[in-house]
C-alpha cells in the first residue's frame, strides 16, 4: 500500500486542494475589480434580501435570526467572545505545528526510503478515515478538560493532510532533473534540498491550509465534546439557551478564520512559489 493510493478516500476537499495546486501557489486565482465588485455586489443582495425575507415573513429570531441581529449580537458580545477565540487560537496553533512537523517530516521519509512507506502507510490511512472527533472522549478521559486533548486531536487531524500533499509533491519531480544532478556527484540530500524540496512547494503549502481548516474544524468539535471554553463550548452554550444570533455570530467568527487561512497560505504561495505554472 503506498500513500498515493491511500490518499483516493480521502475527502472531496483535499481531492480539489490536490488538482488545483498550481492555481494556489501561481496566483492565478487573482481578480479583476470588476469581480470584486460583482461579489461584492451579490453579497449585499444576498444578505439584504435575506434581511427583507425574514423580517416580511416574521421568521423568529429563535428560528432564524436576520443579519442586523446576527451583526449586532457580533458587536455587542465580543468581547466576551474574545476570550475563547484565543483558547481556539492556542489549540489550533500549536496542534497545527505539531502536526504538520510531524506530516512533513514523514512525507520526506517515505519519498526517500520506499520501505518505510509500507509501514507508515496503513496508519496513514488509519487516521485519515478515522473521525478524530470519535477521539476526544478517550482523550478526555486521559488528559482531562484542558488544552491537551484538543491540541492532540488537531494534531490528529493536520497531520496526514499535510504528510499526504507533500509527498505527492516531492514525488511530482522531474526525473531528468535528478539524474542531471546526481551525473554531477550530488548527493540524496542535495536532491532532496535543492530539487525536490522546492519543486514540492506548492503541494506543500496545499497540504498546509487544508491541514489547518481541518485542524480547525476539529478544534471546534472537540470544545463541543467536553470543555469550558473554546468557539465550540461557546456554540453549544448558545444554541442550549437558544440564543440564535449569538450562535451565528460564532458562525460569522469561524467562517472568518476559515477565510484568513485560505488567504494566508495563498499569499505566501504566491510570494514563494509563483514560479509554478
Amino acid at each position: 500500500m503506498s500513500v498515493g493510493t491511500s490518499k483516493s478516500g480521502q475527502s472531496g476537499m483535499n481531492q480539489v486542494g490536490l488538482s488545483n495546486a498550481s492555481a494556489f501557489a501561481s496566483g492565478t486565482g487573482a481578480r479583476t475589480w470588476a469581480e470584486i465588485v460583482a461579489i461584492i455586489l451579490t453579497a449585499v443582495f444576498v444578505i439584504g434580501g435575506l434581511e427583507f425575507s425574514l423580517r416580511w415573513f416574521e421568521v423568529p429570531q429563535y428560528v432564524l435570526p436576520t443579519p442586523s441581529a446576527v451583526w449586532t449580537a457580533l458587536i455587542k458580545e465580543f468581547p466576551l467572545i474574545a476570550p475563547h477565540l484565543g483558547y481556539t487560537l492556542i489549540e489550533l496553533s500549536c496542534g497545527f505545528a505539531i502536526g504538520g512537523s510531524i506530516g512533513l517530516i514523514l512525507a520526506a521519509v517515505i519519498t526517500q526510503f520506499p520501505f518505510a512507506e509500507k509501514i507508515i502507510a496503513p496508519y496513514i490511512l488509519i487516521l485519515v478515515t478515522t473521525p478524530m472527533l470519535a477521539l476526544v472522549p478517550l482523550l478526555i478521559l486521559r488528559f482531562g478538560f484542558g488544552f491537551e486533548p484538543r491540541i492532540i486531536a488537531v494534531a490528529l487531524a493536520s497531520g496526514p493532510m499535510v504528510m499526504i500533499n507533500a509527498a505527492t509533491g516531492f514525488r511530482r519531480v522531474d526525473n531528468d532533473k535528478i539524474a542531471l544532478a546526481r551525473s554531477y556527484g550530488a548527493t540524496t540530500l542535495q536532491i532532496f534540498w535543492k530539487i525536490r524540496a522546492p519543486m514540492a512547494l506548492p503541494m506543500i503549502l496545499v497540504g498546509l491550509m487544508i491541514g489547518a481548516i481541518f485542524g480547525l474544524l476539529t478544534a471546534v468539535g472537540a470544545e463541543m465534546v467536553g470543555g469550558g471554553f473554546g468557539l465550540g463550548n461557546r456554540l453549544t452554550t448558545y444554541s442550549s439557551m437558544i440564543n440564535m444570533p449569538e450562535f451565528f455570530a460564532v458562525i460569522v467568527i469561524l467562517s472568518m478564520l476559515g477565510i484568513l487561512i485560505y488567504v494566508f497560505f495563498f499569499l505566501v504561495g504566491k510570494k514563494w512559489a509563483s514560479w509554478e505554472t
